[in-house]
């Protein structure tokens, strides 16, 4: 809430809104991510939520207002009319309760999944204010969220932040009112929920 607080004070109007806050942890030095039930534990879980659901929503909650000023253009690049203001929240496809053929990460899943579930409630809501929300999956970017698993990831499927920060506003430009409430992946992909 002070973050929205802090925003409001110093902008009339918001257009976009990325929530792109997350933790996922190390395995080493912290709990998770819990690849098994018994890792399970009780902190880790709470802060996973705390930081990959309850912020990026309680965010939204606070700019919703200001988002409902926007004067962002009302036609993208390809002339398709589009919201005056979008809320992106930064998913992952292991969120994706359907496409989960692995297990394991149990406090991360669990609180992208509920992450993907806000984006599609809030969209029901918020399209009726011209507020879009999607949720989108950035694949694997060298940040320090992915680096204690980049030695797995396969050759060329290792983004680079620019790549990644390019690919997801171009996902967010082509959207249309049909994609508000979706998961998406960086190449503009629908991902299952």
């Amino acid at each position: 809430e002070e973050a929205g607080r802090t925003i409001k004070q110093a902008c009339d109007r918001v257009d976009l809104l990325l929530n792109v806050a997350g933790i996922l942890g190390d395995g080493q030095t912290t709990p998770g991510p819990e690849r098994s039930i018994a890792k399970i534990d009780r902190e880790w879980m709470e802060k996973s939520f705390a930081l990959n659901l309850y912020g990026p929503v309680m965010l939204s909650k606070e700019l919703t207002d200001i988002m409902k000023q926007s004067r962002r253009k009302s036609a993208n690049a390809s002339g398709n009319a589009r919201a005056p203001a979008v809320i992106a929240n930064l998913s992952a496809r292991v969120g994706s309760i359907s496409d989960n053929g692995l297990g394991g990460w149990y406090s991360y899943r669990m609180s992208k999944a509920a992450l993907n579930q806000a984006t599609r409630t809030m969209s029901n809501e918020l399209k009726r204010s011209q507020i879009w929300c999607i949720a989108l999956h950035p694949g694997t970017t060298n940040t320090d969220l992915s680096k204690p698993f980049q030695a797995n990831v396969q050759k060329g499927r290792l983004f680079p932040v620019d790549f990644t920060v390019e690919s997801l506003l171009d996902v967010i430009d082509s959207m249309s009112d049909k994609d508000s409430g979706g998961l998406y992946d960086w190449a503009g992909k629908a991902i299952p929920f």
